[in-house]
């Protein structure tokens, strides 16, 4: 099909072509940049947490008896909690944790690698285990051990030692080691944080997500310690499938050997990464909501405008209907006239998706928006375009050729 009439034609309605060419621009931009930030908050909300998350829940929970803030009671009070639940039927693992993956808390620490190092390497969330933390969350240990019984060490007496603390062991997830030991096993080696003594790495999991801050980078690394402060998560282990009912035996049976309990939180890990992932949740359905709705009005838009030239037409089509054109060829008239609008359309659209994604990068911190987000927005809007119009163009196409003697 020949071009130049087409665009002879354009250049006759060049308001009108720049509007529709303006709004599919419009509309691939923002397109485009939106299809990536949904992609962002679906992969930040699948982030894995490297723990059995379909086995585990939590309880908050604390005791009057610990509002006066003496150790040896929180001690008594927390162990005291600890076998009450290791007996409720269906609990295969419990432990003390300062922390949970997704749990909003943000207990952090700068690592160095040298005690007298002016710029920090990373930050790290810190997990305290209070004892087979290992094991109840299911963290796979790919090199290295587990703390020894003697490497234990409650947090209150630390916190007495000053300048005497020391915590001789860590363990550390592979983005850590990789981040301050590249290339090399860290097992065996040494870094500073918390305290001022070095730290020995004595094991590297594979996975463990940060509670909260992800923009700190994942770095987790578990200490020794048994922090036994009111407030702590008592986290549980249970057998598949049984999560709801033991997180509910498990309550009654603390409220049975405490009256005095506060229970802050009860809820499964799955709850837990629900709530966290919550405004990522309908920051993406707004997204795709916004989305829907601007294709919806850019089709709107060219629909109306490929209506408005079938009526401003009739009688040139009845022309060349009468002059041989068959139906087949008017469709394809409009289709590729909207097909040159849509190009230059998306071609001015991609150059807009560019800018507003640096704009994004300067003002909110957000990565590089990837190239192939690009022909993906493109090929949305030249579908959205030939579907769009082949209302109206069918419309032309049914024009009879008797209509150019008649409106004559």
């Amino acid at each position: 099909m020949e071009i130049r009439p087409i665009l002879s034609t354009l250049m006759r309605h060049k308001v009108a072509a720049a509007l529709i060419v303006l709004e599919i621009a419009l509309s691939c931009a923002i397109v485009c940049n939106a299809l990536f930030l949904i992609a962002e908050r679906i992969d930040r909300m699948h982030k894995p947490s490297g723990v059995a998350e379909n086995e585990l829940v939590r309880i908050q929970a604390a005791s009057l008896r610990q509002l006066s803030g003496d150790d040896d009671i929180n001690k008594s009070v927390s162990l005291e909690y600890l076998d009450t639940l290791r007996k409720v039927p269906g609990v295969t693992q419990a432990t003390l944790a300062n922390q949970i993956p997704f749990g909003g808390s943000s207990n952090n620490s700068s690592v160095n690698l040298t005690p007298n190092q002016q710029q920090s390497t990373l930050n790290a969330a810190i997990y305290m285990d209070g004892g087979g933390l290992l094991k109840t969350f299911g963290l796979r240990l790919v090199s290295g051990r587990d703390f020894t019984a003697d490497e234990y060490q409650d947090l209150a007496v630390l916190q007495k030692a000053g300048d005497k603390a020391h915590i001789p062991a860590a363990i550390i997830n592979r983005a850590m080691a990789e981040k301050m030991f590249p290339g090399e096993n860290a097992v065996g080696k040494v870094f500073y944080s918390f305290t001022d003594t070095p730290i020995r790495v004595v094991g590297m999991v594979e996975e463990l997500a940060r509670p909260n801050s992800f923009d700190l980078g994942q770095y987790t690394m578990i200490f020794p310690l048994r922090n036994f402060q009111a407030g702590q998560n008592y986290i549980l282990r249970t057998e598949p499938g049984r999560r709801a009912e033991v997180l509910k035996a498990a309550v009654d049976a603390l409220k049975r050997t405490d009256p005095n309990l506060l229970v802050v939180n009860q809820d499964t890990l799955g709850e837990i990464r629900a709530n966290y992932f919550e405004n990522d949740r309908a920051m993406a359905w707004m997204l795709v909501v916004v989305i829907v709705a601007l294709l919806l009005v850019t089709a709107l838009g060219i629909v109306g405008l490929a209506s408005f030239w079938v009526q401003q037409r009739t009688k040139q089509i009845g022309i060349r209907r009468a002059l041989g054109a068959t139906r087949a060829q008017i469709l394809r008239y409009f289709q590729t006239e909207n097909f040159l609008l849509a190009s230059a359309g998306i071609t001015l659209g991609m150059l807009l998706a560019y800018a507003i994604n640096q704009l994004l990068m300067a003002k909110y911190e957000l990565p590089r928006l990837p190239l192939y987000y690009l022909p993906i927005g493109a090929g949305v809007l030249w579908l959205l375009g030939q579907i769009a119009v082949y209302g109206p163009a069918r419309r032309a196409a049914l024009v009879p050729p008797a209509i150019a003697t008649r409106t004559a």
